[in-house]
């Protein structure tokens, strides 16, 4: 125990979202959340579907996962594959948008499915299954991931804890700089995370985590995700409310445009989306729904920063063409 010298931050402590320790390990990063629901099934093997992040593949690789790949359907639904013997199935809340009907009804088709709820973090885990948190995209944290289901605190005692107040400094900067300005620094933070191998998430952001107001940021999401549909559904190729229910509480609004230029339109007003996944379009047919998120969804940001003027905002600059 530390008695004196200068005071710390002030961290309300009103409680993690996911509390508990047991059947629920807390770890740094989503990637290595799979790994260890792919470790806890005993399973050697996982289906990843094309459509998904290149870091998670790269590392489940480096710990010796053997992995197929699946595509999926218009519907966000795996096709064309049968799963292995003893493998595990990687199953996507894309856009945190599908429905806990939608989750159901896929996972209920394969075995040791491990859901990948990163852009999903107020989805209620489904207790047959592993889910995967990443409470860093959704709050401001340097690292993070919660692996809820049966027994997953299995082996964490295993590994290293992490430390990320090193490369913490971005979250601070942004608030005085802008993100332009600390940009530079958070890749820092990315990289370190890259380099990493699975460990304990840091005690910066379990700290961080319970001094969050997670109904008031709820309730933010869902207005601005509302709000965004009624600018953009007209114009949007892909329907997101069909697939959502009144659990969902989605990471971003999935507009899909096919004006190759719209990210770049953005750019030049400040609004920084990027594309998602781009690798993707060199590892699939040209024609698959894959390759066409990949080359025209556009991940507008409807989190807790924002409210309607900056989302009327990216409509106004989108639609000047239209």
């Amino acid at each position: 125990m530390e008695i004196g010298s200068f005071i710390e931050l002030d961290i309300r402590d009103s409680g993690e979202y996911y509390p508990g320790n047991k059947d629920i390990a807390r770890l740094n990063s989503a990637r290595a959340g799979i790994f260890h629901a792919c470790r806890v099934y005993n399973c050697s093997k996982v289906y990843l579907p094309y459509y998904l992040c290149s870091v998670v593949k790269k590392f489940l690789k480096a710990k010796d996962i053997e992995i197929g790949f699946y595509h999926i359907s218009e519907t966000f639904e795996p096709i064309a594959f049968r799963q292995e013997p003893g493998s595990a199935v990687v199953i996507v809340n894309y856009f945190g948008m599908l429905s806990r009907s939608t989750i159901e009804s896929i996972a209920g088709k394969f075995s040791n499915v491990i859901i990948d709820n990163g852009p999903a973090f107020y989805s209620k885990p489904i207790k047959e299954y592993y889910q995967v948190y990443s409470p860093r995209k959704f709050f401001g944290v340097p690292d993070g991931c919660y692996v809820i289901g049966r027994e997953s605190e299995r082996y964490v005692p295993e590994y290293s804890q992490d430390f990320s107040s090193d490369t913490s400094g971005f979250l601070l900067k942004r608030i005085e700089y802008g993100s332009g300005a600390s940009y530079g620094d958070r890749m820092k933070n990315e990289a370190r995370i890259d380099g990493s191998d699975i460990l304990r998430m840091s005690s910066l952001s379990e700290s961080l985590l319970k001094g969050i107001d997670y109904e008031g940021i709820k309730t933010r999401r869902l207005a601005n995700f509302e709000f965004a549909h009624s600018l953009f559904g007209e114009m949007n190729l892909l329907d997101p409310v069909r697939f959502t229910d009144k659990e969902s509480v989605p990471m971003v609004y999935p507009l899909v445009i096919e004006d190759p230029d719209a990210v770049k339109k953005l750019q030049g007003q400040k609004i920084y989306t990027g594309r998602w996944w781009n690798h993707v379009i060199d590892e699939v047919r040209i024609d698959t729904f894959e390759a066409w998120l990949s080359k025209f969804m556009i991940p507008v940001p409807i989190d807790q920063r924002y409210g309607e003027e900056a989302i009327r905002h990216v409509f106004m600059t989108l639609i000047q063409d239209y």
